[in-house]
């Protein structure tokens, strides 16, 4: 029954047929028909928990190995019939490709930095996709291409290159490639004497390697086949096969990410365990490879710190007796023991410590302060505080490349909505501001567009933060405008107000743009982030509506015109909000949504799963179980009328699985009321970040800009 159902509904689709077959009669319909929509087959799946049966009619979409025959026929019938609908605005998608492409700087160069007496930078050149990996032994000096990835990706349908690490005496190089969008990496290495790799290759790995100071081993992460989860480290001597490797750590707890890195000063290399509220850092002196990882606090549940080193001495951003962080500082003997811990900077509920950088004559912490970022410059000893002052309501600020310890600059980064990425370079002594490189954006003007930052009501009484821009010439803020909305909320994830290219394709069109800081990230510190998740999720939906209706009373945007869009957790958001209040939006794209929020996080074989226990909740105990299920986008769909949808995901995403969107698409496709748009299209080559490449990335942005612009009747 499933595979004849499975084939009538494919014949039904399929827009480069000749003809249809009606799926009732098995006659031959008019070859002028309009295209109908995929129907998949009903397969019931029972699954009872906590005394409640959920019967899942399209659990069968579910393929693991993406090679079920009667699967893929219903991805590329979902495919033609999209295909089929949006060719009338084909050609308004083709345009904006051209547009936000046309934007980008052909040749183009990250700013060199110093590292071992070498400038090291990535640059891309002309229509090629991927960047170039070189250095230089002075700035005017000739270049030493060290990789390039364009060669590398040749022929490849999808290319990802990882980590790229260099042996700290510049010889040798270890760089990983994804070429199917699972992230599962290959590590390579390179002889940059000689030019010519070498015949180690790494399997199954997460795409970094770590090197010891002797240049000849290195630390990397292997993962889970099954749940992709990097939960091995392994020490790799080169010139020896893989099957000889040390396992050196084991992680057990599956509610743990693991991640490697190196101290600024080089001597200790780092072993990073982070679940949603716990983390723990080992280290291994980078010049005792054979030695083993010590802890430098055992985890304890609850406390999150980082570290960073100066000479014998600790800096420890650290949330203990500190819910937005504090700084502190103790001495390499004593870091198991925090009654010897020292305030550095002090704890200030009203600002979140977000990042640090610790050179021998400054230290250098990047803040988050009322919903906007700071970078401020101390005395290594926390005094004299001096803060580099920005004029923008809406922007962000970051600490850029800074690879060494005794430099008397440091890097940061800037950007707006409205001021494309800058790069500059700041004197700790002196306090002088130089502009190192902006990105150059062909046609652009500032001056015609305008940002805001707003703090808009929800309805239990919370101010809500939203960035919005809008071009000044279109908008009256009188109602008439069409508003385009973004969300998130989640894992403390802050989607910064920064400058985007393929936004001004809706700006220049009279479009306003919104970014609603909801509930579950973390613009206004930690409990913001903690006011979004587990039994306080519904927050990032409702604040999300809210903030639609507060935009629309305001008039940032007009009653009917509005739509919406966000990806991966960002779906849920909106398929939440589709459930929830489908009359606010004329339209809603949903990227690699997350949206099978109960079966997925029951099923701990599926990648993230028990990560994000702390996140969403256990649907194992009964009270998670049935919040989690009051509010699943899939579970929740109901005969109801729903926006126009446009649904993308990638046949290789592994962090939201493809089956997901699918299943909910056809769900919808069942239960929806009314007749418009529901689109499915699932890249068969793609995974989660979607299309690779510097200039194919567009390609999924003007397929979303061209659904909401065609139903605007706006070219």
């Amino acid at each position: 029954m499933k595979r004849q159902a499975l084939v009538a509904g494919v014949c039904l689709m399929v827009s480069a047929c000749s003809h249809n077959i009606d799926k009732h009669s098995g006659a031959l319909a008019r070859e002028d028909a309009a295209p109908v929509a995929p129907v998949a087959a009903k397969v019931p799946y029972e699954m009872t928990h906590h005394g409640v049966t959920r019967v899942d009619d399209y659990y069968w979409l579910r393929d693991d190995d993406r090679a079920d025959a009667d699967v893929i026929a219903h991805l590329n019938a979902e495919n033609a019939y999209a295909e089929a609908r949006t060719a009338p605005w084909k050609g308004l998608k083709e345009k904006l490709f051209a547009e936000m492409t046309a934007r980008m700087v052909k040749d183009d160069s990250s700013v060199p930095y110093l590292w071992h007496g070498k400038y090291y930078y990535r640059r891309v050149e002309g229509d090629k996709e991927y960047p170039i990996i070189a250095r230089k032994v002075s700035l005017n000096g000739v270049e030493e291409v060290l990789l390039d990835a364009n060669e590398r990706a040749e022929g490849q349908e999808f290319y990802s290159l990882g980590n790229v690490s260099v042996s700290e005496d510049g010889k040798l190089m270890a760089f990983g490639e994804d070429l199917l969008s699972r992230r599962i990496y290959k590590l390579y290495f390179k002889d940059l004497v000689s030019g010519k790799l070498l015949a180690d290759v790494l399997e199954n790995t997460e795409g970094e390697a770590v090197w010891a100071n002797d240049g000849k081993h290195v630390f990397y992460i292997a993962k889970d086949p099954q749940t992709l989860l990097g939960y091995q480290v392994y020490r790799h001597r080169l010139g020896t096969p893989q099957s000889e490797d040390v396992l050196v750590y084991e992680e057990t707890d599956d509610s743990f990410y693991i991640g490697l890195g190196k101290t600024l000063d080089g001597s200790r290399i780092l072993l990073f365990h982070e679940s949603t509220t716990t983390t723990e850092v080992q280290l291994l002196d980078a010049n005792q490879p054979l030695g083993k990882f010590a802890p430098f606090l055992p985890r304890e549940e609850g406390h999150e710190y980082a570290i960073t080193k100066l000479g014998d001495e600790y800096y420890v951003l650290t949330n203990w007796q500190a819910t937005n962080f504090r700084l502190m500082k103790v001495s390499g003997k004593d870091t198991a023991d925090k009654s010897r811990w020292q305030d550095v900077v002090p704890y200030n509920e009203q600002v979140r410590i977000e990042d640090m950088l610790l050179l021998k004559d400054a230290l250098v912490l990047q803040t988050r302060e009322a919903g906007a970022t700071h970078i401020r410059v101390y005395d290594p000893d926390g005094s004299q505080g001096r803060e580099i002052h920005f004029d923008e309501a809406a922007y962000v600020t970051w600490l850029g490349t800074n690879r060494d310890q005794s430099a008397n600059t440091i890097r940061f980064g800037y950007s707006s909505l409205t001021t494309p990425d800058a790069t500059y370079e700041y004197n700790i002594h002196t306090g002088e501001r130089k502009l190192l490189k902006q990105l150059q954006v062909p046609g652009f003007e500032a001056g015609a567009y305008q940002s805001e930052r707003l703090m808009l009501p929800a309805r239990d009484g919370v101010l809500v933060p939203v960035s919005v821009v809008y071009r000044k010439d279109k908008f009256k803020k009188d109602g008439t405008n069409p508003l385009y909305q973004y969300g998130y909320g989640a894992y403390g994830s802050v989607v910064d107000p920064d400058f985007s290219l393929s936004a001004l394709s809706l700006l220049d069109r009279g479009v306003v743009y919104a970014i609603a800081h909801v509930r579950g990230g973390e613009m206004l510190g930690r409990p913001w982030y903690d006011a979004g998740r587990m039994f306080d999720k519904k927050n990032s939906f409702t604040d999300f509506i809210d903030v639609t209706d507060a935009l629309v009373s305001a008039g940032y945007g007009a009653k009917g015109k509005v739509v919406a869009s966000g990806a991966s957790a960002g779906g849920l958001l909106v398929g939440a909000v589709a459930n929830m209040a489908p009359d606010r939006y004329l339209a809603i794209h949903a990227g690699v949504p997350f949206v099978d929020v109960v079966t997925t996080m029951l099923d701990e074989s599926i990648p993230l799963t028990t990560n994000e226990y702390d996140e969403w909740g256990n649907p194992n105990e009964k009270p998670s179980f049935d919040y989690m299920l009051s509010y699943s986008p899939y579970d929740n769909v109901t005969r109801q009328p729903y926006p126009h949808l446009l649904v993308t995901t990638g046949l290789h995403d592994s962090q939201v699985q493809y089956f997901e969107p699918a299943k909910w698409v056809a769900k919808l496709r069942e239960l929806k009321t009314d007749n418009n748009e529901l689109l499915l299209v699932t890249d068969m080559e793609a995974g989660h970040g979607g299309k690779s490449g510097r200039y194919r990335q567009f390609e999924d942005m003007a397929l979303e800009y061209a659904f909401f612009l065609h139903l605007w009747g706006i070219e």
